[in-house]
């Protein structure tokens, strides 16, 4: 089972962190082996989605209000379609697979949405 975890303060408005975050066409660019089909839109909260393809399961992004800021906090719960023999390494493997790519992206998310805020800043409103 692949359980993947990840949480990041951004410093941007939670539509636009949602917009950019819950947008199914940019997980597709990030994952193209997974297919994800929305079965809880929850407005500025975020989406759960069903995942189908080399993964079965379920992924979530939550934008939790923090502020003038979010957290935002993204969940891949999901099995291998084909389990592997050797358990250990697979598991080691598709850890790397998803987390890494997701872990980048987090981050291009917060460069993109801050704006260059410098560190300890309040976000620029307007």
């Amino acid at each position: 089972m692949l359980d993947l975890v990840d949480e990041h303060f951004i410093a941007a408005d939670r539509g636009a962190v949602r917009r950019l975050l819950c947008d199914e066409a940019r997980w597709r660019g990030w994952f193209p082996d997974l297919t994800l089909t929305a079965y809880d839109d929850r407005g500025l909260e975020g989406v759960r989605w069903r995942v189908t393809g080399a993964l079965t399961g379920t992924a979530e992004v939550w934008v939790e209000k923090y502020g003038d800021a979010a957290v935002v906090h993204v969940f891949l719960r999901a099995d291998p379609t084909h389990p592997a023999r050797r358990r250990r390494r697979e598991a080691a493997r598709l850890r790397r697979r998803y987390a890494i790519p997701l872990k980048r992206q987090l981050f291009a998310a917060k460069d993109s949405l801050e704006g260059g805020r410098p560190a300890g800043e309040r976000r620029a409103t307007g």
